[in-house]
């Protein structure tokens, strides 16, 4: 099973160094001292305990040099993917599958749930239709990545917590393609159930990163302070019922309230998300697919949303004032 993992960051490198030490035959793009490090030295990744392993990995800032893929794991920012998709063409076979473990309302959403959205494309997160046209949606498995890891030093990444990656066909059938991938994650200790209802899946992490994103990056709260300052919660709680409203008009079923949602974003700590952490190191921050998508849907769908409104126009001009708004892929 030959597996790419384009933008091989810090969940990148995380399920790198898990699958490679599977013997599966993995491969990661990804460019600058990163790529250099691994390519002297190979990944290393420090578990939650402190373990280290290091790994020998084939790397490459071409992928031309890594040919056709049985299963492309896109691990970038949603903002990224668009202008990098000619660029991936050499990775794609007549078999490969999409893996899309990108967070936010995925371009692919409305790819095999029937009904009159069916094949409707989003701009917010696809414009110009790139990745529809450029990978086609039939490629694509869903996945939402739960893992929390970041890149110390190049070539090094931590893993924090979490071991998770549910998967998904858009149409929510059990396909040969999902359960082969969810035997080679769970090989390599990773958990990976395949999720008849994937969407559902989404929309509970998008419900906080649409809300406490924004929030953290316009007030620099870490987490435990936003859902528990009586106004911020206000606000984010506002947010996750409008988003709710919407989620529920396209068939979404929540398996938690707002309240406990909330409160299990409370419960991280003293943690700034990363689109505050985008903010402070200088990179385009992901609000087209976290917060413009969900405004998109909300439109679409007829339903209001005053909240996520103001909070995107704040949050826009934050990012335009800081030039991290509308720039150009980085993986």
């Amino acid at each position: 099973m030959k597996i790419c993992i384009f933008g091989a960051g810090a969940i990148g490198g995380y399920l790198a160094v898990k699958l490679a030490g599977t013997g599966a035959d993995v491969s990661l793009v990804a460019r600058g001292p990163h790529l250099a490090a691994m390519k002297a030295n190979g990944l290393t990744l420090i578990e939650e305990d402190g373990q280290r392993s290091t790994v020998a990995v084939t790397a490459s800032d071409n992928p031309a040099d890594l040919g056709p893929q049985d299963y492309v794991f896109v691990t970038l920012k949603a903002h990224s993917v668009p202008a990098l998709v000619p660029g991936m063409q050499p990775l794609i076979g007549p078999d490969t599958t999409i893996v899309s473990g990108v967070n936010g309302v995925p371009w692919w959403y409305f790819h095999g749930i029937g009904g009159p959205l069916e094949g409707t494309r989003l701009a917010s997160v696809d414009p110009g239709d790139a990745q529809w046209n450029g990978f086609g949606p039939d490629r694509v498995l869903g996945c939402v990545v739960y893992p929390a890891a970041e890149v110390i030093e190049p070539g090094v990444v931590k893993h924090i917590e979490g071991n998770r990656f549910s998967l998904g066909e858009p149409d929510g059938s059990k396909s040969d393609r999902a359960v082969a991938l969810s035997a080679a994650l769970a090989a390599a200790g990773l958990k990976a159930p395949v999720r008849p209802r994937i969407r559902d899946e989404i929309w509970v992490k998008l419900w906080g990163n649409l809300s406490f994103n924004p929030i953290s990056a316009l007030t620099h709260a870490t987490l435990d302070v936003l859902c528990t300052d009586p106004g911020t919660r206000s606000v984010a709680r506002n947010m996750m019922l409008e988003a709710q409203a919407i989620a529920e008009k396209l068939g979404i079923k929540f398996p938690i309230d707002v309240e406990r949602r909330i409160d299990g974003g409370a419960a991280v700590g003293a943690h700034r998300t990363s689109m505050w952490q985008d903010l402070e190191l200088g990179r385009p921050m992901e609000i087209d697919a976290l917060v413009a998508s969900v405004q998109e849907l909300g439109l679409l769908t007829e339903t209001p949303t005053p909240t996520i409104d103001t909070v995107l126009a704040l949050v826009q001009l934050r990012a335009k004032t800081a030039g991290l708004y509308g720039q150009g892929p980085s993986h």
